[in-house]
């Protein structure tokens, strides 16, 4: 019998692309083509996460599900509890004059452990050691939501964050081959990308770039028909298939390469010095805003962490070592004060982008926006019952949501991730590890 070769690869230009299995040629894998949607009305998706969560027994509302400084609670014995009328946590006080824009959702994370070594899973719903099991690896929301607008914004994402710091620095985006997306890592880099045109032998080189992608796809679509012959029905159909895929990519190459010759908007401040990340952040949130209204990109995220110092705010003590507090009262207290800056600039960007016109709409109405962390309990190193703050779109909002997590039929976080997927205007039913869209946002 003769031994299986290896796996088959078109070549073009030197590049090497690997064949999807074909039982009557060698072993390889297939990528399945990204579908894609466009929509009259722009629709946009903000996702904020904190890499060390926040104090629960300050976050969550007093009314709702009781909780003590270590994060424990007592269920309802309804899988899911609605409330109309509830006062907001008292590091939460700030999101009070938007409150009935939002919903606060309690009881639901990924069903993940491992602490900070879970966190990078908040936007994908799966740690990167268990990825290779997932079809899409550990692709986040921004990535895939991505997917379906390509080559309709200059920028596909932005991803902000700081590149320095515990684990890593910023881990909250991730590509569909596993890979963290590098975050842009201060305002004054943040203005350059959105603002500054590139110099005429960098458009040059990116042009050749493409230029060179498109040529090395030419090859492999021309190779790929002398190999049809060889191939018998069932393989000819997966060959047609990853070809498909291939000329999506192809069809993205050529959205992007419009964009080169393309001058950006016209810079509305000064290009900003980077300070601190404390002191960046109102100016981070405010460049986003700008993306959005410009329409440089419909996606963004934004971590907090790493380098946010809360000597900045005048705090004593390091961000990490606070938020292992071991029930100290003082480190409570310090936490607290944290928790509550973060979440006075994330309200006043809920303000800014409700009082931004977006046509007949506020930029609010057009936003999908998801704020929360990967850490449920940072002190106990937990990553169940994750803050999760969910605001604009089109969904009914003025409400607690409140998930029994004792209860079998308790949805995944990830069920959220396709209810914002199809409030953006993808067509999906599934992403990662959903069970369908999540109860009570209508």
């Amino acid at each position: 019998m003769q031994k299986p070769r290896r796996r088959d690869v078109l070549r073009s230009a030197g590049v090497s692309l690997s064949l999807p299995l074909m039982a009557s040629l060698a072993k390889g894998a297939m990528l399945g083509p990204a579908n894609e949607s466009a929509s009259d009305s722009p629709k946009r998706m903000v996702c904020i996460g904190n890499m060390l969560g926040f104090y629960p027994a300050s976050f969550w509302p007093g009314s709702s599900l009781s909780h003590d400084a270590g994060g424990e609670k007592t269920t309802p014995q309804s899988s899911l509890v609605t409330r109309e009328e509830y006062e907001l946590g008292p590091t939460c006080g700030a999101l009070k004059p938007h409150q009935q824009g939002i919903t606060l959702i309690e009881g639901l994370d990924h069903g993940l452990t491992g602490g900070h070594f879970a966190i990078h899973a908040f936007l994908s719903g799966v740690r990167q050691v268990d990825a290779k099991s997932m079809p899409t690896a550990n692709m986040t929301l921004d990535q895939y939501a991505a997917e379906f607008v390509p080559g309709q914004t200059r920028f596909p994402t932005l991803t902000v964050g700081s590149d320095s710091g515990i684990h890593g620095g910023c881990q909250l985006a991730w590509t569909r081959s596993g890979t963290r997306v590098p975050p842009i890592t201060g305002p004054q880099q943040l203005f350059q990308k959105l603002f500054l045109g590139a110099s005429e032998s960098d458009k040059i080189k990116e042009a050749e770039r493409f230029e060179l992608q498109a040529s090395i796809l030419d090859g492999v679509l021309g190779q790929s028909k002398r190999m049809q012959a060889k191939l018998n029905v069932a393989d000819r159909r997966k060959l047609d298939e990853y070809l498909n895929s291939v000329r999506e990519v192809e069809k993205r190459i050529d959205l992007r390469s419009r964009w080169v010759d393309r001058p950006k908007p016209e810079a509305p401040l000064k290009e900003p010095t980077n300070r601190n990340m404390v002191e960046d952040l109102p100016l981070l949130y405010d460049l986003i805003l700008l993306a959005l209204q410009t329409d440089s990109t419909r996606i963004a995220t934004l971590e907090i962490g790493g380098d946010f110092n809360p000597k900045d705010l005048g705090i004593k003590g390091g961000y990490h070592s606070l938020s292992h507090h071991g029930h100290r009262q003082p480190a409570i207290d310090a936490l607290k004060r944290i928790d509550q800056y973060q979440i006075e600039q994330f309200a006043r960007f809920l303000g800014k982008l409700a009082a931004t016109k977006d046509g007949d709409r506020s930029l609010l109405q057009q936003t999908g926006v998801l704020f929360g962390s990967g850490m449920g309990n940072a002190n106990s190193h937990t990553n169940t019952n994750l803050p999760i703050v969910l605001a604009g779109g089109s969904w009914k909002h003025g409400r607690l949501l409140s998930f029994d997590s004792k209860a079998s039929g308790r949805p995944p976080l990830t069920n959220l991730f396709v209810s914002m997927l199809q409030e953006f205007g993808a067509e999906v039913d599934q992403f990662a590890t959903s069970t369908g869209t999540l109860r009570g946002l209508v």
